[in-house]
């Protein structure tokens, strides 16, 4: 029986690897144990309540201001013991968050073989997104096993010398995700207060956005909100303080925008999937939400997810201002556009994902 171990952080991760890891926990090939740093906390440990997954082992990093020296100091040298006393034949990571490389750093220097799920995605600017792009170049270095979720990210692989017979094509496990969150009958207070409007959903919190570009991001939004009476609002704010003062400061008493506190993913899921459209500088959510027929207006300069903008469920939007509110304007106002947009196919695989790398795993793994 093989030893695998199943290493995450944040929400994000989490939400695509638990479902990874019931799978695992499926196949009598495997001894799976689960190791999360702490990266993020409460938001992390509701994905964990959803999926029904108990971790082995907690690094409990988290500390109020932590930056980046800190996370990725704390996670080396704590996870350094889990390693030496599990002892695993095989890691499995995921992404491009600082959990994701300093476990990979680690595994390198003791010689653990890792396997990078969601691998190969790239925005050509290490600075953009920051420091995820950094992150997950620097895992393909070390990845023995890379689980790309489409052509073109396996295509950047090999561009950059990765070995094609380390790579698959497996599609991306938060479509899988979605089998288990989507509820038909789903019900919440806030959608209530919806009602008959129509409802966009707002995520923001990239490191790279924080400040000014973030001011114009909601100035956009805003004036959109106060042209269009029948469209509300509603923003799971993130809990970074820099978010949330600019939110505040821009949204003011808008009655038309609902300021909420982070929801679990299972409410996530489940507003996207009542919403009209989202706005987001998010990653997972380009690759959820096409699932869903949701138009996404993507406010960053770059995204590692061209197949989106390429099948038209996505659009760049950049943080400028003028550029945001036009394209938010014209997608309540042109039934056409944002027909386009509702109704192109997803790239982003179909479902099946989990089950496709574990099926790799038990051949590779002999």
């Amino acid at each position: 029986m093989k030893k695998i171990l199943v290493v995450f952080g944040t929400r994000p991760e989490g939400i695509k690897m638990c479902p990874l890891v019931n799978e695992l926990k499926k196949r009598k090939k495997f001894d799976v144990k689960v190791c999360v740093t702490g990266q993020h906390k409460e938001m992390l440990n509701q994905v964990l309540e959803v999926f029904d997954v108990v971790p082995d082992y907690d690094l409990s990093i988290m500390k109020k201001g932590q930056d980046l020296f800190d996370i990725t100091i704390n996670i080396l040298d704590r996870i350094k013991r889990i390693l030496l006393n599990v002892c695993p034949d095989f890691v499995l990571v995921h992404g491009d968050t600082s959990t994701t490389f300093a476990t990979a750093l680690a595994c390198y220097y003791l010689q653990i073989p890792v396997g990078h799920v969601e691998a190969g995605l790239r925005t050509g600017n290490v600075f953009s997104p920051f420091p995820e792009e950094f992150n997950r170049e620097a895992v393909s270095l070390i990845s023995k096993i890379n689980f790309a979720p489409t052509e073109r990210s396996k295509n950047n692989l090999i561009k950059e010398g990765k070995n094609p017979k380390n790579i698959y094509v497996t599609g991306n496990t938060a479509i899988d995700a979605l089998q288990t969150t989507i509820k038909e009958t789903y019900i919440h207070e806030e959608l209530n207060w919806v009602d008959d409007s129509r409802l966009i959903l707002i995520t923001a919190h990239r490191r790279e956005n924080l400040g000014e570009p973030m001011e114009h991001m909601f100035r956009a939004i805003k004036r959109v909100l106060l042209e269009h009476p029948d469209v509300k609002a509603i923003y799971p704010i993130h809990l970074n303080p820099k978010v949330r003062d600019t939110a505040k400061k821009i949204f003011g008493n808008n009655t038309q925008i609902h300021l909420i506190e982070p929801l679990n993913v299972i409410d996530f899921h489940n507003f996207m999937n009542k919403s009209y459209l989202i706005l987001t500088d998010s990653g997972g959510i380009q690759e959820e939400a096409p699932s869903l027929g949701k138009p996404v207006l993507v406010m960053r300069d770059t995204t590692e997810r061209p197949e989106g903008v390429e099948a038209n469920t996505l659009k760049l939007v950049g943080t400028e201002e003028e550029m945001i509110y036009k394209s938010f304007k014209e997608l309540l106002e042109s039934k056409e556009e944002y027909e386009k947009m509702s109704k192109a196919s997803n790239p982003y695989g179909d479902g099946r994902a989990c089950e496709k790398i574990v099926d790799i795993l038990e051949r590779e793994l002999k």
